[in-house]
């Protein structure tokens, strides 16, 4: 009876407390008193509003070894560069983007994602976005358009890309349009880009700029054509110019000859030249002496075996021993090799195959991996893809 009694006075306070707010405050405050009395102690943390301390979004980004793909389309991602295994050359490679009706692979590089990354487009300009902007997708991904990261034009299209790993450490931006002309600006003209984009190089009508290369003070380079002829000469031969300038000529080629592409020659690399049939070789840079700009250079693939084996030179890199690459074909077949596996033959040779493409394909681009971004092991492919890469 006593305990029935003492059910009821509970229900009843408790009716009561529930029909007054302010008593269930008040109750609330008392309890939080108590918890005060017997565990407060001084605050350990402070709350700062005004900080240089503050994290910003960089501060939260990984530096990551990524690499970044662009269709002819404008479509753009980044992936890690383990969606890849290394494989022998001469592999067929796996699916390496899934691709839009009459899409192709133009772009293929590395960069990490703390980097800044100047795009260059066909009417001359320059953008500049970090690299964690790029939306990161899966190697089978068709990524995003460009539009959502760069303020293009609508007619507007991204012909080359160069990561930046410091504004300090180089000089110039070494440009070479796909007529043969180039010029010298000074980097730090492009550490500022403005959201609009900036004036790079004034193109004649019927010119696009195709290469950017950092350089520093008397690097030379050493441009490619599609059919096989090679030029080699100091980058200093062409005075520094101011954005609006046009550039002077670089190479002097034949009517049905393009350039194919550029690198900046470092004292220990090697030549990697690479064909639209899927053959390769590795050539010292020694054995392409100096010339004067605006000559013709020297065969580094014969006429005859572009037009019968090889097919016109698609992509030049310059390359370490220790290096991996990451060959993709315009259909989206990517291949990763060692250049150890690629043959270090002579200047005047067609080289061998490297990749394996199906009827109808060609290869689009190349990618250096560095040997300092391949620490991260190697990722096993799903069963599925592993029978594609075999």
């Amino acid at each position: 009876e006593e305990e029935y009694k003492e059910i009821q006075e509970l229900i009843s306070v408790l009716e009561d407390l529930l029909s007054n707010p302010k008593k269930i405050l008040a109750l609330i405050k008392d309890d939080l008193e108590q918890v005060v009395d017997l565990h407060g102690d001084e605050r350990k943390t402070r709350i700062s509003y005004n900080s240089s301390d503050v994290l910003s979004l960089e501060d939260m980004v990984p530096d990551e070894s990524v690499l970044v793909t662009i269709t002819s389309r404008g479509f753009i991602k980044r992936m890690p560069p383990q969606e890849f295994r290394a494989q022998r050359r001469g592999g067929k490679g796996v699916i390496g983007q899934g691709m839009r009706d009459e899409d192709e692979i133009e772009h293929l590089f590395s960069a990490r994602t703390l980097q800044t990354i100047l795009f260059f487009s066909d009417k001359g300009k320059v953008y500049s976005q970090k690299t964690y902007f790029v939306p990161a997708a899966k190697r089978t991904d068709k990524g995003v358009a460009l539009h959502n990261i760069l303020p293009l034009e609508a007619d507007e299209r991204i012909t080359a890309a160069v990561p930046v790993p410091s504004f300090v450490d180089a000089e110039y931006c070494t440009m070479i349009t796909r007529n043969g002309k180039t010029k010298r600006v000074a980097l730090s003209r492009f550490e500022s880009v403005r959201p609009s984009g900036l004036v790079a190089i004034k193109l004649a009508d019927n010119d696009v700029l195709g290469w950017v290369h950092l350089t520093v003070e008397d690097q030379h380079i050493i441009i490619i054509t599609e059919q096989g002829q090679a030029l080699r000469f100091n980058s200093s031969l062409v005075r520094s110019m101011g954005r609006t300038a046009a550039g002077v000529k670089a190479i002097k080629l034949k009517k049905d000859d393009k350039i194919a592409g550029v690198v900046s020659v470092a004292d220990e690399g090697q030549l990697l030249v690479i064909t639209s049939n899927g053959y390769g070789k590795r050539t010292k840079m020694s054995e392409y002496n100096a010339k004067g700009r605006a000559t013709m250079g020297v065969a580094t693939i014969s006429r005859k075996a572009v037009a019968t084996v090889t097919g016109p030179i698609v992509a030049v890199r310059s390359v370490m021993p220790e290096d991996q690459i990451t060959i993709i074909s315009a259909n989206g077949q990517a291949l990763r090799t060692k250049v150890e596996d690629i043959r270090l033959l002579g200047r005047a040779t067609k080289g061998t195959r490297l990749m394996s493409l199906k009827k109808g394909d060609v290869v689009a681009s190349v990618a250096r991996l560095q040997a300092s971004e391949l620490q991260e092991p190697n990722v096993s492919l799903p069963p599925e893809q592993e029978k594609q890469a075999t």
